[in-house]
């Protein structure tokens, strides 16, 4: 029986997906697990690529056939559509880097070791998973809303989606398992902001019917 991990930010986004697999959640964050049926656990992380990276840490000792990113995201391409299902195969920690004065020095421009850009070629069997859209994405401490900034990022980056997770998660799956991979759905455009025209539901109830989908045909 495959082990399956799903790394959410926050309870909500899975929520349908935890009622679905009777996953018990007794805290805002931690990792959670299925009693009994399907071997599902549930790592509830907080926002953010740090607080990502450290629950990836924390629970590294623990082996899992595949581990799933999931949540909602915000589409930087509007050809994507509200309520979109995609797969995020790469990832920029978009923020890394330098200013020097009006320009932003991109971080690989800065000769130093590391990198901030993360790929994820993993190439599983699976006719729901290659049904999606594979999109690039990038990961930001702070969701653009601004239109000066938003021009700039498009300026800077080719990307389709921003999170403020993705590229930590792709960051410490490489050292935990062969087969990840980041599932989100578009919930809101970036623009500037305003909430009214965000369809949070819509993206969530997509998000979880088809991570139910997948790991029923992955567990075949």
């Amino acid at each position: 029986m495959p082990k399956f991990l799903i790394v959410g930010a926050t309870k909500f986004e899975i929520q349908p997906l935890l009622t679905y697999f009777k996953i018990p959640v007794h805290s805002p964050e931690g990792l959670f697990s299925t009693e009994s049926g399907p071997d599902i656990s549930a790592l509830i992380t907080g926002v953010g690529m740090v607080n990502t990276a450290f629950a990836l840490g924390r629970y590294s000792h623990n082996l899992f056939d595949y581990i799933i990113n999931a949540g909602v995201c915000g589409a930087i391409n509007k050809d994507l559509k509200i309520g979109e299902i995609v797969n995020v195969t790469n990832d920029t920690l978009s923020e890394m880097g330098a200013e020097d004065d009006s320009e932003f020095i991109k971080y690989p421009d800065l000769n130093l070791p590391g990198t901030n850009y993360y790929e994820n070629q993993v190439q599983i069997i699976s006719s729901a998973l290659n049904g999606l859209r594979k999109v690039s994405g990038i990961t930001v401490n702070t969701v653009h809303g601004n239109e000066q900034s938003i021009a700039k990022v498009r300026r800077l980056y080719e990307a389709d989606v921003e999170t403020m997770e993705g590229a930590a998660f792709f960051r410490g799956c490489s050292r935990l398992s062969e087969n990840y991979f980041q599932l989100r759905a578009v919930s809101n455009y970036v623009e500037k902001r305003d909430k009214s025209k965000w369809q949070m539901p819509l993206a969530i109830e997509n998000l979880n019917s088809f991570l139910i989908s997948l790991i029923e045909e992955l567990e075949k």
